[in-house]
């Protein structure tokens, strides 16, 4: 997979231009997963038969995010890092590997695109390998946090915004 998605993203929107797409520049959608067909991008990862569907269905109108990876991103792991029960040398391997992603930050790290037919959203959704790392350090911090701090505490570092 690429190490960032700026080039993609740019053809991507190049594309939806000379196939005379509404492109709405929307936030993340696919928060009502109940209502969520997901394109297979791990079997067909070109998002050229994706838009030949939509196409063929006759939909115009296609949500497009693009998600930009950011300093504020690190820095909230961080907060939320100290507030953990980890041991201090766990802590410290985990900043570490948080710091480590500093190189990606101004990188876009995930794009999302999607339709609406028949009350279904049929999602295309593709990360960088790098920003699946930062989901997996994002778990590990999770989940070493204290009972009463835990997801439930409606803290969400998952924003998609």
């Amino acid at each position: 997979m690429r190490p960032n998605l700026d080039s993609l993203s740019e053809e991507i929107l190049q594309y939806l231009e000379s196939e005379h797409f509404i492109v709405y520049r929307a936030r993340a959608r696919m928060t009502d997963e109940s209502r969520i067909v997901e394109w297979d991008t791990e079997r067909t990862p070109d998002f050229r038969p994706y838009l030949d569907c939509a196409l063929k269905l006759g939909v115009r109108l296609l949500h497009f995010h693009a998600k930009e990876f950011h300093s504020g991103f690190r820095e909230e792991a961080k907060q939320r890092l100290e507030e953990t029960d980890l041991p201090r040398e766990r802590k410290r391997d985990i900043e570490r590997r948080i710091e480590e992603l500093t190189l990606y930050e101004g990188f876009i790290c995930a794009i999302e695109m999607s339709f609406d037919f028949e009350e279904r959203s049929y999602c295309f959704d593709l990360e960088t390998e790098w920003y699946e790392e930062w989901h997996d350090i994002l778990d590990e911090i999770e989940e070493a946090m204290p009972e009463d701090e835990g997801p439930e505490s409606g803290y969400n570092l998952y924003s998609n915004n």
